[in-house]
């Protein structure tokens, strides 16, 4: 989803806030990916690959690490282009910057945080992307009002809290067809029957998954 390359007793240090879950989780996960320098996130792929974006220095905040992403939009297939995303817990906005470089028509960010909105904002405009569409508010309030369908939807919230049920019924009527959600938590995630899980991996105590509308029998 600051950005410190740390040693375990920085990070133990900062473990607060409502972020505090994904830190103790990611912990395991970090030598997968060395952040580039504080408060910066690289983009990895498309057509900004290799843009060190700033980002705020909020507690408990962590990207996607590099080789989770570099997964998961292999995944996704790496070219999204006319695609229409949603990252419905954007924190550094490092999946809507991946989706945008990748060719996304439109990227949808939700957040709540106002200056992470804000600086998600400023580094689309630094680097001219014009598909993004930014919203401060909770995630499952703002998902309830949503009447679109997305391709995409990336759905990471912190660890310390429990969305799930909710967020899979908001998921599973605001994919597409043939759409996909990116699911990242702290434990193997059981969706329910509208949603099956197409891939699945783990890094450190971090699992990702990736589902998709059920197929009818």
């Amino acid at each position: 989803m600051g950005l410190r390359a740390q040693s375990a007793r920085s990070l133990d240090a900062v473990r607060i806030g409502r972020h505090a879950g994904k830190l103790e989780f990611y912990r395991s996960a970090a030598v997968l990916s060395p952040v580039p320098a504080p408060n910066r996130v690289r983009i990895i792929g498309g057509r900004h690959r290799g843009r060190l974006v700033r980002v705020p220095d909020a507690p408990g905040l962590r990207p996607t690490p590099d080789r989770v992403r570099e997964t998961v939009f292999n995944w996704l297939g790496q070219d999204l282009t006319g695609a229409r995303t949603l990252d419905l817990y954007a924190g550094t906005g490092i999946l809507t910057l991946e989706a945008c470089s990748r060719g996304a028509a439109l990227s949808v960010a939700v957040d709540r945080n106002p200056a992470l909105i804000r600086a998600l904002r400023g580094a689309a405009e630094a680097m001219g992307i014009d598909a993004l569409e930014t919203h401060v508010g909770d995630a499952l309030i703002w998902a309830a009002r949503e009447t679109r369908d997305f391709d995409v939807i990336f759905a990471d919230p912190p660890f310390a809290e429990d969305p799930w049920p909710a967020l899979f019924g908001h998921a599973s009527r605001l994919l597409a067809p043939h759409g996909r959600l990116y699911a990242e938590a702290g434990r193997m995630l059981s969706p329910p029957p509208q949603l099956s899980i197409v891939r699945h991996a783990k890094a450190g105590q971090v699992h990702y998954h990736l589902l998709a509308p059920a197929v009818p029998p």
